[in-house]
């Protein structure tokens, strides 16, 4: 089957969760293409052995893959620039923010910014609501 949606996972520092997310996405959704973007090679090396198609490391992919995608997921942070201990540049925050894609943010804390009404759940039961979040943006895309 051919993927007929790209979805680009965005994590740094160690990339568990963006490792977390791909596992996830690639065993639940045949038809996408994920491209998994590193802000650091440890990251993107995590990611690439959880299953992504591609991978790549830094700003400009981030600024390009935000153009092209159909979905974006990654950690709150990747909407704040200087977030996750400096590894979001600005330029990386507003191509994110910026992009018509449409975007699941996960409430990690690590970003300085605290969401009002935010359950604390664990990162299995985030990743399974991000997957809920998937399969609705999913079926409301037309195919191919």
């Amino acid at each position: 089957m051919e993927p007929i949606h790209t979805v680009v996972v965005i994590d740094g520092q160690g990339g568990s969760l963006g490792k977390s997310l791909v596992e996830a996405i690639k065993k639940r959704f045949e038809q996408v293409y994920v491209l998994a973007i590193g802000t650091n090679s440890l990251a993107a090396s995590a990611m690439l052995r959880s299953g992504a198609d591609g991978i790549a490391t830094g700003e400009n992919p981030v600024v390009v893959a935000s153009r092209n995608a159909d979905l974006i997921i990654g950690p709150l942070g990747i909407i704040t620039a200087d977030a996750l201990h400096g590894e979001i540049t600005p330029t990386m925050a507003v191509a994110v923010a910026q992009s018509k894609a449409h975007k699941i943010l996960l409430p990690i804390s690590k970003c300085n910014v605290s969401i009002v009404g935010r359950q604390d759940l664990s990162l299995t039961e985030m990743i399974e609501l991000a997957l809920s979040e998937i399969a609705a943006f999913l079926d409301n895309q037309p195919s191919g």
